[in-house]
C-alpha cells in the first residue's frame, strides 16, 4: 500500500532566509519556521513552540527569496525528508527538513497581500 508524505504548517519565519546557488545551478532557500500551539498543562494554557527546518528549491526558492523576511506568517505545504550527514567529529547526524511545494504569506501587513506561489504557477508565468 502506498504511503502519503504531506506536511501543512502555519508559522513564523524565525530568521531571514538563507539563499544560495549550488554548483549545479540549483537555487536553495532555507530558514527555520516556528509553529506555536496552545496546550493545557495542569489547568493552565501554555504556548508550546516547535521549530521546523524549511527548504525551497529552484524557481520557488528564487521567487520566495524576494519576498520572505524574518517574522512573516506563512502557510506552507510540502514533504518531510530526513537525511544523514557527518559532523566535524565524524559523528553521523540526522536532520529532518520540510521541502516546500507551495506557500502563502498570511497576515494583513504583507507586501504582497497573501501572494501564493507554486512551482507550477511559476512555470506558467515564465511561458
Amino acid at each position: 500500500m502506498p504511503g502519503i508524505n504531506k506536511v501543512i504548517l502555519v508559522g513564523y519565519l524565525g530568521e531571514d532566509p538563507d539563499f544560495k546557488v549550488l554548483p549545479d545551478d540549483t537555487a536553495v532557500l532555507s530558514f527555520p519556521l516556528a509553529t506555536i500551539e496552545t496546550v493545557n498543562k495542569n489547568g493552565a494554557k501554555v504556548e508550546q513552540t516547535e521549530w521546523h527546518n524549511i527548504v525551497m528549491l529552484r524557481s520557488l526558492a528564487s521567487a520566495a527569496a524576494q519576498v520572505l523576511k524574518k517574522g512573516k506568517l506563512l502557510y506552507l505545504e510540502g514533504k518531510c525528508r530526513t537525511r544523514t550527514f557527518e559532523d566535524n567529529e565524524r559523528v553521523k547526524r540526522y536532520i529532518t527538513e520540510i521541502f516546500v511545494e507551495s506557500f502563502k504569506i498570511l497576515g494583513a501587513n504583507n507586501d504582497l497581500q497573501e501572494e501564493s506561489l507554486t512551482n507550477e504557477q511559476l512555470h506558467l508565468l515564465k511561458k
